[in-house]
């Protein structure tokens, strides 16, 4: 039986995203996201733990993170965890891990707050919603066609 490797995260942007044009024409954005969650540890005190996700969008969703994507952002994302491994100009072995995000969702308005016009229903702003890897192939292949009936 094949493996599942899917990660959803809902987390506020760390940093703007970095965007590179690759000399093979391809695009990619680079930026990290935080997600938190609160518990009560055994003295009943309340604890924040936070995690980071250094994320990796291709094609059409880096140029859009570039464009949308800010600091402070609330954003949704699918993808799957890549571990990579690179050594460093000290020549010491390190990895790593990264989500490569084929789908994100512009979720509330930079600096986290909601916005009442950002959400899935309204059509009073140009801003896209969602944008999915199957409309950006990083290969630049065209994406395959799903005869699925759902």
């Amino acid at each position: 039986m094949a493996g599942v490797n899917k990660v959803i995260l809902v987390g506020h942007v760390g940093a703007d995203p970095e965007v590179r044009d690759l000399p093979s024409g391809s695009s990619v954005a680079t930026f990290s996201i935080a997600t938190s969650e609160k518990y009560k540890n055994k003295a009943g005190e309340t604890v924040e733990q936070t995690e980071w996700h250094r994320l990796e969008l291709w094609e059409g969703l880096a140029k859009i993170a570039q464009q949308y994507v800010k600091k402070g952002s609330q954003i949704y994302v699918e993808g799957k965890i890549k571990t990579e491994e690179w050594v460093d100009k000290d020549g010491v072995a390190k990895k790593g891990i990264r989500i490569r995000v084929n789908t994100m969702t512009l979720l509330g308005s930079a600096g986290g707050g909601n916005n009442n016009n950002n959400n899935s229903t309204s059509n009073t702003t140009n801003e896209p919603k969602q944008a999915t890897a199957n409309e950006y192939v990083a290969d630049n292949s065209p994406a395959p066609d799903d005869d699925l009936p759902f």
